[in-house]
């Protein structure tokens, strides 16, 4: 365990109307304890789960991979101020670490092989190989398996979108063998009913008046499931 505790200064958000400060839960929710080396955010479209990791990201000094910003109509001041009013509690002191978004992975993963071209040595920080000679889902893999075994706080966001169930699985057994040997702590944003069964796993619900701890057959996506499984889609 490296990061014990996440607080959200609420009281002293800039504005009420204007995203992120106008997303609900972030304005209920004072104090998350974190438990387990192995932490989700758990709830539906829109509710903050990303908002809130992007924010954990920023003030643990950890830099983001992005695509650069296109889109004027879409221009607000506020966006990457939530960091500005989360304060972050470390067990032993600050440790390395990374965000990952299945979205900007392959612009990533580019620049990792050209540094890897000319200097081949770095291949072993990312699986040996060249990660886009990979399909999308292989070079994730292929990259997770190598990068976070280097000890440090690892950020990922909706990690399922690129990933087939049994490669979520194959992460899943990635994700004991890390835990295992203690030295890295994942906090992961997920829709996946797949990787919230990883049973040694503090789960956040997002659904609701705010950010609570729950169960694996709680969550929003175990129940769906079941619901669909059981009565066929219908």
């Amino acid at each position: 365990m490296h990061l014990v505790k996440i607080e959200i200064d609420c009281d002293r958000y800039p504005s009420e109307d204007i995203y992120p400060f106008n997303v609900a839960i972030l304005r209920n929710t004072a104090e998350l304890t974190l438990k387990k080396p192995v932490v989700f955010f758990e709830g539906g479209n829109g509710t903050g789960k990303s908002t809130l990791l992007e924010a954990i990201t920023r003030k643990c000094g950890i830099h983001i991979w992005d695509k650069p910003k296109r889109h004027l109509a879409h221009a607000n001041p506020y966006e990457t101020r939530l960091v500005d009013y989360v304060n972050v509690t470390w067990r032993n002191g600050h440790v390395p670490g990374s965000l990952f978004r299945a979205e900007t992975f392959s612009s990533f993963a580019d620049f990792l092989d050209d540094v890897a071209l000319c200097d081949p040595g770095r291949l072993r920080y990312h699986g040996g190989q060249l990660l886009n000679v990979l399909s999308h889902g292989e070079g994730i893999l292929s990259y997770f398996s190598t990068r976070y075994h280097i000890a440090g706080l690892y950020l990922l966001d909706e990690p399922e979108s690129a990933l087939s169930p049994t490669s979520q699985l194959t992460f899943l057994k990635l994700l004991g063998e890390l835990e295992d040997a203690g030295r890295a702590q994942f906090i992961m944003a997920t829709h996946s009913p797949i990787l919230l069964s990883y049973p040694r796993a503090q789960i956040f619900t997002f659904d609701g008046d705010r950010i609570r701890e729950t169960t694996y057959e709680e969550t929003k996506s175990y129940r769906l499931y079941e619901q669909f499984f059981r009565d066929g889609g219908s």
